[in-house]
């Protein structure tokens, strides 16, 4: 495969050069869109929770921005054989529903037939040209607030094979159900260095798109707010393949002596929906997690620090 041809314009602010959670388009000198896709397969058995999750998930990377939510289009691949018309409108539904709790309208969709339910959204956010918030531009010293538990990855994977617990996967629906749109409006009204939310690539491979190489940062372990279930489920390996390849990949930046190995792999667990990431500056720390404990972002908390150790995170207990 050949090297992309991307095209350039001068309007472009956020594209594909660093990894950033969404496009970032000028439209005039005081607005700029932001564009985001995602779509995920189903972590809940009930399909209008399911809608809601996934809908929460692809609204995240509008968030991450500082951006608010204009506009959505639903992406959809069912089996129209087990699928049924009223489990795919629940489905809808919760994502309908999702959108308008973020302050946006669906327009409408795109549905195909597959063997393998996904949905998702194409979403279309309003910002700034001036007040976008870059995931990379965290400065040594910052604090780092992270605002949902970590450990979806696991307990998604343990309820896919018959073991977890339903007072855990039910909670676990709820946080990746939740918007990260207080967060991010607390983080923006106080003016933060950097942001990004936790999915995929787990709190490690999104703190090392933060801090890049010429950064590193120091985690300690013990402040990270864990799902409940989520060590259960780690220390009986039930990870999801993205968190082992996240190890694989990202996994040779960390220095995590202090830690057993179940604790080391939460770290690279591969989130749904998780929460926002945020680098702030010292002087700010008390006051974001005073906002964000008063919009109700109940699970905020400083996990570490960025530093000058370039490349590298270490992670205490």
């Amino acid at each position: 495969m050949g090297v992309l041809k991307i095209p350039f314009s001068e309007n472009v602010i956020a594209g594909f050069e660093n990894s950033e959670d969404a496009g970032v388009y000028r439209t005039g000198p005081d607005t700029a869109i932001v564009q985001t896709v995602d779509f995920i397969t189903p972590v809940v058995d009930d399909p209008y929770t399911y809608g809601c999750i996934a809908a929460a998930n692809s609204l995240s990377d509008i968030f991450a921005m500082g951006a608010g939510v204009l506009t959505a289009l639903n992406i959809v691949a069912y089996d129209s054989c087990n699928v049924t018309k009223e489990m795919l409108s629940a489905i809808l539904q919760g994502g309908m529903d999702k959108v308008a709790e973020a302050g946006g309208v669906i327009l409408g969709g795109h549905t195909v037939e597959d063997m393998e339910m996904k949905y998702g959204l194409s979403v279309t956010g309003i910002v700034h040209p001036e007040k976008v918030v870059r995931n990379n531009t965290s400065k040594p010293g910052d604090k780092l607030i992270i605002t949902k538990p970590l450990g979806s990855g696991v307990i998604t994977t343990a309820w896919k094979g018959d073991t977890c617990e339903t007072e855990h996967i039910e909670k676990a629906a709820a946080w990746m159900s939740e918007l990260n749109k207080k967060a991010s409006e607390a983080a923006v009204l106080t003016g933060v260095n950097a942001m990004t939310d936790i999915t995929g690539f787990g709190l490690a491979g999104h703190l090392k798109e933060m801090t890049g190489q010429s950064k590193g940062a120091m985690i300690h372990f013990n402040s990270l707010p864990l799902m409940d279930g989520a060590i259960k489920y780690a220390s009986m390996n039930l990870f999801p393949g993205g968190s082992v390849r996240n190890e694989k990949h990202f996994g040779r930046f960390y220095n995590t002596g202090d830690l057993n190995e179940t604790e080391r792999m939460i770290l690279f667990d591969a989130q749904t929906s998780g929460g926002l990431l945020i680098a702030v500056c010292p002087s700010k720390a008390d006051e974001l997690l005073d906002s964000l404990n008063n919009s109700g972002v109940s699970c905020a908390a400083v996990i570490g620090e960025v530093n000058d150790h370039k490349g590298n995170v270490t992670v205490l207990k």
